[in-house]
């Protein structure tokens, strides 16, 4: 077997002479960019400014200039830029220049940059030298460069995220305690959070349980109080007789007296109140770092920084949404004049932020449309096709089908998301657009993320094609997955190539491992969320590479997804929804097993079983673990074998076992052979077992509403009424609460809008999801600012697709950084 070498490795292999040092480090940033998937990540500021000053190296300059770009890094699609940072990697490096000789002067010049904040973290710090020059916004520059962080502190901001002054300027509060009312001691009322402006009679170190603190008398004309610090006896030094200070913090009684414990204080006449006084900011802490501490901090970064926010948004668009300055809006987001003005200032970042996401995924699906795709007419073919189903399609089936249909006659690519929920009939209709292609002398393809989708995927499309010719013939339908036997599979990609092939089931190997298609007219990829946009780039870059149209995309998704994260996160694709049921489906019942009804259910899995009908029991783990209290399917097998159900015949399957050995558990339950499968979550999607009627969920709590929906989804598949019990040894309150939303709502977008609110996007799919960006000020319940947000990309977009006019320069500055959080992973 030949070995392929990548360009970088070839390069590297046939180096006839040392290479500079910034020769080098420019190979390790271009690597790491390709390793990252080419996001424009791999260094602050991304990669159009590390080349701008790279090129300073005449070596890394001639590597550049040998392989012409005509964008903008940030401008090309990804499977563009992987072509070029693979193109440049290959280049030979150009003359060397010697390295600058760095003087006294030089390193007092970059210090006094870096004191005035428009510099990057000084390199003496650890002995390692600059990477690169000062960053020109002074935003970008090392967080060090504000007043009180240095050495751990710096550590301990890095894991809130905090590395740049901009990270700490966009590090916004939780929420904010309303200190701004000052009252006298005598209005001072028990159990609430206060803020009184006092006098200083006495402060004194105490004994307070076991360690010392300070305990101190004030007072004002209307009486007096006592207030201690815990562990904090330094401050009876700090505190002088008749300072004036203020106070706040919840009021409690001490031997029927008003007092307070540990109250946040501030001496009056300091230059402004800030944690006292004032609505005051309550910032996410990780170990080592205080309140007080960090809001010093951030008020700091405020007071030096925030006058230096570039507005990336173009005035009248601004003006015409009535929103704050920039400037503005981020000192009021830390420190607010009125919770109105907070209010203001949440809007005007969540704008910004909803802006940039739009015009990221709304430029990729411009990236998808830039090519030419070949039209399709349906006539004739899609009757024949209908007149081939076991039943006929839903309303909703027939809506969804018009919208393909539309999209296939154009000469753009189409670029559809097709939701419904489990088994409302989206492969029926998948299957028509793939018989389009077949009819217009076109190959199609369905690509699944996992060869258990892949292997019922083709089932079901050889059941639905099995009766339909197309030209006097019967349609060839192949399963190529990482399976298929080597002797096989050879004959197989040769068929394809050839055009033998008309539809190609398989995995997203059907894009990498040396596949080419004849004529691919329309791809089809399931479970849209497991799929990223460098697959979709790969389908294009082989429709250029061969000379081909770009092939129509149509991406699936039985997981419902919010009208909010549809149009945020997947704006680049058209949606269509199927939200009608087959008639004749039962919806599940499903219900919640307290800890001590655990035997009643293997009672009522018993009685199931007895009736014929069989059992799924899925588990969170493949198998225990000391981390995580919860059951695991392995040690669940071996208990339910011999303790519960002795007298019955249980299966297991889960990721880790052999493709072969999955397929025969599978195949041996379908069969009717084992009456119980113990599994993980393997069986999420892709299984269908009509005879299944009850799907026992144990530590349901494990899981998102949205992934529970799913796997209740795997029974229900045939006439008979079939169930689905949740159980969950210790439940938190929250978890209950989810249960019980599940035991109400049989509709899988009712429980997906309810899953988002509880659990937030990132979460959204049952695992956190890389790329997909927490929002610091957007909420998903604001449908009007994302709709706004999106038309006003729409009209960016139409007007500058490049975003290349001046009064455009930071918002595509702006959407470049988010560009590098919103990754392939999720669109």
């Amino acid at each position: 077997m030949n070995r392929v070498v990548s360009p970088a490795r070839r390069s590297t292999s046939t180096r006839s002479r040392p290479e500079s040092e910034a020769v080098v480090r420019f190979r390790k940033v271009i690597e790491l960019e390709l390793r990252r998937g080419c996001d424009d990540g791999a260094v602050i500021g991304g990669i159009d400014g590390f080349l701008a000053n790279a090129r300073q190296d005449k070596g890394v300059a001639g590597m550049i200039d040998a392989m012409p770009a005509t964008k903008a890094y940030r401008e090309l699609a990804p499977a563009a830029r992987e072509r070029w940072l693979r193109g440049v990697l290959a280049a030979k490096p150009g003359a060397k220049r010697a390295p600058a000789r760095k003087t006294a002067a030089d390193q007092d010049s970059r210090a006094s940059t870096l004191r005035q904040g428009t510099g990057q973290a000084a390199s003496a710090r650890t002995g390692t030298k600059a990477a690169s020059p000062a960053p020109s916004d002074p935003l970008d520059a090392d967080v060090t460069v504000v007043k009180g962080v240095k050495g751990a502190m710096q550590a301990k901001l890095a894991k809130l995220g905090v590395q740049t002054v901009r990270d700490l300027l966009y590090l916004f509060p939780n929420r904010h305690n309303d200190y701004a009312n000052v009252r006298k001691i005598s209005d001072l009322v028990p159990e609430e959070h206060q803020t009184a402006l006092v006098s200083v009679w006495s402060a004194a170190v105490v004994r307070l349980g076991r360690r010392s603190g300070t305990q101190a008398m004030v007072g004002d004309e209307t009486g007096t109080m006592r207030v201690v610090w815990f562990n904090q006896p330094y401050l009876a030094a700090q505190l002088k007789t008749n300072d004036r200070i203020v106070l706040a913090g919840k009021v409690g009684l001490y031997n029927r007296s008003k007092a307070m414990e540990n109250p946040e204080w501030e001496r009056v006449g300091e230059e402004e109140l800030t944690h006292t006084g004032r609505l005051v900011p309550v910032y996410p802490l990780t170990q080592g770092i205080s309140q007080r501490w960090l809001r010093r901090v951030a008020k700091e970064a405020v007071d030096r920084f925030a006058r230096f926010a570039k507005e990336p948004l173009p005035e009248a668009i601004r003006r015409r949404h009535e929103l704050p300055e920039l400037k503005q809006a981020l000192r009021q987001m830390h420190y607010p004049d009125s919770m109105e003005q907070h209010e203001e200032a949440r809007r005007r970042i969540a704008f910004d932020e909803l802006l940039c996401v739009q015009l990221a995924v709304l430029e990729r699906r411009l990236a998808w449309q830039e090519g030419k795709s070949a039209p399709m007419g349906a006539q004739g073919v899609i009757e024949a096709y209908r007149q081939t189903l076991p039943w006929p399609m839903t309303g909703a089936q027939d809506r969804v089908l018009g919208d393909i249909v539309a999209d296939l006659r154009q000469a753009r690519p189409m670029a559809r998301l097709l939701q419904g929920d489990v088994g409302s009939g989206k492969t029926a209709v998948a299957a028509a657009a793939l018989v389009i292609a077949v009819a217009n002398q076109y190959q199609g393809a369905l690509m699944a993320p996992t060869e258990i989708l892949a292997e019922q995927h083709y089932k079901t499309l050889t059941g639905l094609l099995s009766r339909l010719e197309i030209g006097g013939r019967r349609l060839r339908v192949e399963l190529l997955t990482g399976s298929t036997a080597a002797k096989s599979k050879q004959g197989m990609v040769d068929a394809i190539a050839s055009g033998e092939v008309d539809v190609v089931v398989g995995t997203h190997a059907l894009i990498q491992d040396g596949v080419a298609f004849k004529r691919l007219g329309v791809a089809v990829v399931d479970e849209q969320h497991r799929f990223g946009v460098m697959q979709r780039a790969a389908l294009k870059e082989r429709a250029v590479e061969t000379g081909q149209p770009t092939p129509h995309l149509l991406v699936m998704s039985a997981t419902p997804i919010p009208r909010t994260l549809a149009l945020t996160f997947f704006g680049d694709l058209d949606v269509s929804v199927i939200d009608e049921m087959p008639p004749g489906r039962l919806p599940v019942q499903t219900s919640y097993v307290a800890p001590d009804d655990r035997r009643e259910a293997y009672d009522f899995v018993r009685q199931q079983i007895a009736a014929g009908r069989q059992a799924f029991v899925v588990c969170p783990l493949i198998e225990e673990s000391a981390a995580l209290q919860t059951r695991s399917a392995v040690q669940e097998y071996e208990r339910l074998s011999k303790e519960v159900f002795p007298d019955l015949k249980l299966g297991l399957l889960h990721g880790r076992m052999s493709s072969a050995d999955k397929d025969a558990v599978l195949q041996a339950f379908r069969r009717g052979e084992l009456h119980i499968l113990v599994a993980t979550t393997v069986i999420e999607v892709g299984i269908d077992i009509p005879n299944a009627s009850v799907m026992v969920i144990e530590g349901a709590d494990r899981f998102g509403l949205a992934q529970l929906h799913q796997l209740r989804g795997r029974v229900g598949r045939g006439a008979e009424q079939s169930f689905c019990l949740l159980l969950s040894d210790d439940p938190s309150e929250t978890a209950l609460h989810r249960l019980r939303l599940l035991e109400e709502h049989n509709d899988g977008f009712a429980l997906a809008e309810a899953d988002l609110r509880l659990r937030g996007p990132g979460d959204y799919f049952g695992t956190r999801q890389s790329g997909m960006p927490e929002f610091q000020a957007a909420d998903f319940s604001d449908v009007k600012l994302i709709e706004t947000a999106r038309r006003e990309a729409q009209q960016l977009l139409h007007d500058d697709p490049a975003l290349q006019q001046a009064e455009h320069r930071e918002l595509a500055a702006a959407v470049g950084r988010m560009k590098r959080i919103v990754t392939g992973e999720v669109s």
